[in-house]
């Protein structure tokens, strides 16, 4: 049937193009759903183009998330990470569009990381974080940022070095752990507890951090940790800590357990914050400046303890930073210095199979400090005038 010029203009057309009617070449217009196809689109001789009435009918149902999902999302929210919250300052700064950012402001924020000279892994690091927190399907392009990468590592040959934390050994951490259980506070009994289990398990930070009473066994004169994953496993690990003398490990640990059962906190986080009041914190007295790690320490907290005792036991460093990466190093070089192999290192800080750091940062340099051959040469005293 054929359409006059006013029933055309009355009609409601979506989506509809012109085809020849079959009773005599008269054109009419026809409903189609509009192809759905993308350069990513692949199709086998013999298909037909894919439309919309091809593919799946969603509901309200199937874009909702649940309340829980919710309030988990919103605490492990990416744009509230330090990096971000640079990155937002600095977009607020130059009039530009945070989130969802642009691949010009993406790329540009990068350039600006790197005027400030800033180390190679940090600006990747930073720039992963800031991509990462883009809403999905609205990430920027990371092509150019890192064409501008690769010329800054060409030309900042410094900026590739990375720079060791002061290694705590033995005899800078048994004074604080002395100096911080002599303070008489319970922020002290917690702070040498966590001292003595990052040593003798070369924990990192956030390792240290998201240790939970469950995960504890007390053996004979030692420890067993389970641990689920580290940075560089994937599977669950049952780690035996042997304690010492001068560590002083079950003691310790031992008695700031108690001190958090005293007060009905028997599971959860191990390592967690102090209120004034001497009270640790729990469920009901949850901080209102806690962030998305809840009861659990930010390895920023465990940070400044650190460099707290430190400078409370009156230590000094040979001008290399003083951080909580430094227990970890101290451990290891400790070992390192009496004879431990690149294997049995790997295993103790439990490296990456053939990972370079056992051997490079801490094996090479004991042995090289041992085997200076400039001892064979005669201190030259001149003879005086």
């Amino acid at each position: 049937m054929s359409i006059h010029d006013d029933e055309i203009v009355d009609a409601e057309i979506v989506d509809a193009e012109l085809v020849d009617d079959e009773g005599g070449g008269v054109l009419a217009l026809v409903d189609e759903p509009p192809p759905l196809v993308d350069f990513n689109t692949v199709l086998f001789p013999g298909q037909e183009l894919p439309t919309a009435e091809d593919g799946p009918q969603y509901s309200e149902r199937d874009l909702y998330v649940s309340e829980e999902t919710a309030a988990l999302l919103e605490e492990t929210d990416p744009t509230e990470t330090g990096p971000m919250v640079a990155f937002k300052a600095w977009c607020a700064q130059h009039g530009r569009v945070a989130i969802p950012c642009t691949t010009a402001t993406y790329t540009e924020y990068a350039r600006h990381l790197m005027a400030r000279s800033l180390k190679v892994s940090t600006i990747k690091n930073y720039m992963s974080l800031i991509r990462t927190a883009m809403p999905p399907g609205k990430k920027p392009d990371n092509s150019l940022y890192l064409r501008l990468l690769e010329n800054y590592r060409k030309n900042n040959k410094r900026a590739l070095r990375t720079r060791r934390a002061f290694p705590i050994t033995l005899p800078y951490l048994v004074p604080m752990m002395e100096k911080a259980e002599a303070s008489g506070r319970p922020i002290g009994i917690r702070d040498a507890a966590m001292f003595a289990f990052g040593y003798r398990f070369l924990g990192r930070s956030v390792e240290d951090a998201n240790l939970e009473i469950e995960d504890l066994t007390f053996i004979d004169n030692g420890l067993l940790v389970w641990l689920p994953e580290d940075k560089t496993h994937d599977e669950e690990q049952n780690l035996v800590l042997m304690d010492r003398p001068d560590i002083q490990l079950v003691p310790r640990l031992t008695l700031w357990l108690d001190y958090m059962a005293d007060q009905g906190i028997t599971s959860g986080p191990v390592f967690r914050h102090v209120l004034r009041s001497g009270k640790v914190a729990s469920a009901e007295t949850r901080l209102k400046t806690a962030t998305s790690r809840g009861l659990h320490l930010r390895g920023q907290t465990i940070n400044e303890r650190v460099k707290h005792w430190f400078d409370a036991a009156g230590l000094v460093t040979d001008g290399r930073h003083v951080s909580s990466q430094g227990v970890r190093a101290g451990a290891a070089t400790d070992l390192a210095q009496n004879g431990a192999t690149d294997e049995e290192l790997e295993r103790a800080g439990r490296w990456r199979p053939g990972s370079r750091v056992p051997r490079t940062v801490y094996v090479r340099p004991a042995q090289a400090e041992r085997n200076d051959p400039f001892v064979r040469v005669p201190v030259h005293a001149p003879k005086a005038a």
